[in-house]
């Protein structure tokens, strides 16, 4: 029985039990999708410097804005591939920056660093962890991260598991959206990408790690005791 399910009917006022709501499932036939093993994509063979790894698979962040997460998946369609970017806030596993481009440039990476700069605008410590991929380990991207007063880690080599928080993002992505969808331009798909991530992922979508409630939902919850203590 998938959770979610059942927390959104008592939220919607619907009285039922976690087993009566797993029992309607199996009698349906109503199945959540199965999570997708992870699969590497980042090409690492290159003699750029990298960072060490700051996280340790530690992805617990107790603020927001302290510790960030990026990375890069592709997207098949009619007209070839589109490479998504995103940095996640591992405090609220809010997607603050995203990227999307047709080809695996550094500044896939570097537009989506920046959108999550302009939104959210840290002020105090913050790591930005990545793989070690070429694109990360850029002078372009590092130079940003620099200028930003941002600590860069990167994961270990081929270890897709440093990368947890956002290899599980991009395989909930693909199990509701792209895997069901055949999209047949890039534009298309770039409109589809957008709504899930913005008006679904952040705003709706309940996560496991929150508690299931949204990023955004969590990131209200936090910040009420702050405000009334202020």
């Amino acid at each position: 029985m998938n959770p979610r399910i059942w927390k959104e009917l008592t939220e919607q006022g619907v009285t039922c039990s976690r087993k009566r709501v797993a029992r309607l499932m199996r009698k349906h036939a109503i199945n959540a999708q199965p999570v997708k093993r992870f699969v590497v994509t980042t090409d690492s063979r290159h003699d750029l410097p990298v960072a060490e790894n700051l996280l340790g698979q530690d992805f617990e962040a107790k603020e927001a804005d302290t510790r960030w997460s990026g990375d890069i998946t592709y997207i098949w369609m009619g007209e070839g591939w589109l490479y998504l970017s995103v940095v996640l806030d591992l405090f609220s596993r809010k997607v603050v920056g995203w990227s999307m481009q047709p080809t695996l440039e550094r500044g896939l990476v570097v537009s989506a660093l920046e959108m999550a700069l302009a939104q959210r605008r840290p002020k105090g410590e913050l790591i930005c962890h990545s793989d070690r991929g070429s694109q990360y380990a850029s002078a372009d991207y590092q130079a940003l991260l620099k200028q930003s007063g941002i600590t860069c880690s990167m994961s270990r080599r081929g270890n897709c598991y440093d990368n947890a928080p956002v290899e599980s993002f991009f395989a909930s992505l693909k199990r509701e959206l792209v895997h069901r969808y055949r999209f047949t331009t890039r534009e298309e798909a770039r409109a589809a990408i957008f709504r899930w991530i913005e008006v679904w992922y952040n705003r709706k979508r309940r996560h496991s790690a929150l508690g299931y409630i949204s990023p955004e939902a969590f990131e209200r919850q936090r910040q009420q005791p702050q405000l009334r203590a202020a």
